[in-house]
């Protein structure tokens, strides 16, 4: 998970609050001594920790807070607030021109991913916008930095424009902004070089790029691995440059979040998208919402919402929730889910979106071995279509023959088969909106609740559409 370390760190320091019924000012100021702490090991800029806890310590040590009845659970609430304000309060969209096209243009240091970058943000329109981008390769420098942007733009079946690394790159963007008039795109792209550390005669190049572009956007690519160093590199992009944004990625390392808590207050700029994974469609808009309830352990259900949509088919969807509630789920849609639920990304990631899952003791070490799905998927495929659709044929000698036809030993078919019992259960239950075999999972402090509130808020909107869906149907018909 992004921020791993500061996530840990600052849920282990709430902790003390959470098994208080009364908090005191000296729990409060332990607490934000811990805090301060996190937040510094966290490579965090110090300025903006010394205004982050001096902001949280004035408002959780008024009268109204620790008189309170739940005194712990509304410093937690000061605490995420603060941190998704540090971050930035609220997504920012793209800045798009009045007229085509709007021009992006890419910047950053070496290595920070930038090419990749522009790749993931051209699929990202594409997918959400129905775009036509034209990537521009101005980076004439970086050994088969040009070839690199060829390889994607084929990929995405997006077109490059480039004149080779013997032309000015001023130059190259200008005749790449006419090519995009002629054909008409909606989007360009320049990937403008990047060099180890900011030199006069970079700054020079892009700002040169800048004045013929007019770009409507300039995207600083900032690796977040780097920590406090993210924060300087901004710094002086901006002050020579006036970026609009910020691109963070790696944020699927082992990042300490310094610089997604540092940028936008030391900058004034927002986060709009954090790259998390090396494939095309591993980009996404940053929410700094989200992104606290995640750092504190809260879990995220709106981005988990979010990618279960994009990922599935609404058609089939309702099909399964039918089979669901009619208590009809079988394997072959047990390895339908499985696969879409691969496409969303990694179990582990999946798990911890969900409130009370995060931060629950039982899930530190929770992992999800790959090779385990593929046993799973080889033990479905070794069934017959008859048992597939009908699990409860599943005797102890057909299980000997899927153990010796699938490879895997008849302890872990047992237990697949079991596990799929469990899910189908689950599944039922959540259905019918009822979560009390989850609640000793998810807890009853305010993670849980916010759990269980999220889930019963998904059950709702699924019925209402069934209804809408059956008004339709009966109207036309």
């Amino acid at each position: 998970m992004a921020f791993e370390g500061l996530s840990e760190r600052l849920q282990k320091a709430l902790s003390g609050l959470r098994r208080k019924g009364k908090v005191s000012e000296q729990d409060v100021r332990d607490t934000m001594r811990e805090i301060r702490l996190a937040l510094l090991e966290a490579d965090v800029n110090f300025g903006v920790v010394k205004d982050f806890v001096k902001n949280v310590r004035e408002k959780a040590l008024g009268a109204e807070v620790l008189d309170s009845l739940t005194p712990a659970q509304q410093i937690i609430k000061i605490v995420n607030d603060e941190l998704t304000k540090t971050m930035g309060e609220a997504a920012v969209p793209l800045n798009k021109s009045a007229h085509i096209p709007t021009v992006i243009m890419m910047v950053g240091l070496q290595g920070a991913g930038k090419t990749t970058t522009v790749g993931k943000l051209s699929k990202y329109l594409m997918d959400n916008e129905k775009a036509r981008p034209l990537l521009i390769a101005a980076d004439v420098y970086r050994p088969a930095a040009i070839d690199q942007l060829k390889v994607i733009g084929d990929q995405l079946n997006v077109p490059v424009f480039d004149m080779g690394t013997d032309t000015d790159p001023v130059e190259i963007v200008r005749q790449g902004l006419a090519q995009a008039a002629l054909q008409k795109n909606d989007y360009v792209l320049i990937d403008t070089a990047g060099r180890l550390q900011i030199d006069e005669q970079l700054m020079t190049e892009l700002a040169n790029i800048k004045d013929l572009a007019h770009p409507d956007e300039i995207l600083l690519v900032v690796d977040s691995m780097t920590g406090q160093a993210a924060t300087d590199v901004a710094k002086g992009f901006n002050e020579r440059l006036d970026i609009t944004g910020v691109v963070l990625t790696k944020l699927d390392g082992d990042t300490r979040g310094g610089a997604a808590l540092s940028i936008r207050a030391v900058t004034g700029k927002p986060i709009k998208f954090v790259g998390q994974g090396e494939k095309m469609d591993a980009l996404d808009v940053f929410y700094p919402d989200r992104m606290a309830n995640r750092i504190l352990g809260m879990g995220d259900m709106m981005t988990l919402i979010d990618k279960a949509q994009k990922n599935y088919d609404e058609k089939q969807a309702q099909e399964v929730a039918d089979k669901i509630k009619e208590n009809t789920f079988d394997f072959n849609d047990f390895i339908d889910q499985m696969d879409q639920v691969s496409n969303m990304g990694s179990m582990d990631e999946i798990m911890k979106m969900i409130p009370g899952f995060a931060n629950n003791p039982a899930m530190k070490n929770f992992h999800v071995d790959p090779k385990d799905i593929a046993h799973q998927k080889a033990i479905v495929y070794s069934m017959t279509p008859q048992e597939r659709e009908n699990p409860d044929l599943l005797n102890p000698s057909r299980r000997r023959r899927i153990s010796a036809g699938s490879g895997v030993p008849i302890v872990k078919v047992n237990q697949m088969i079991k596990q799929f019992n469990q899910a189908k259960k689950m599944m039922n239950q959540m259905y019918k909106g009822n979560f009390s075999g989850m609640e000793g999972m998810m807890g009853n402090g305010i993670q849980g609740r916010l759990g269980k509130m999220a889930m019963n808020k998904m059950v709702r909107k699924q019925k209402k559409n069934k209804k809408k869906r059956l008004k339709t149907k009966h109207f036309h018909s």
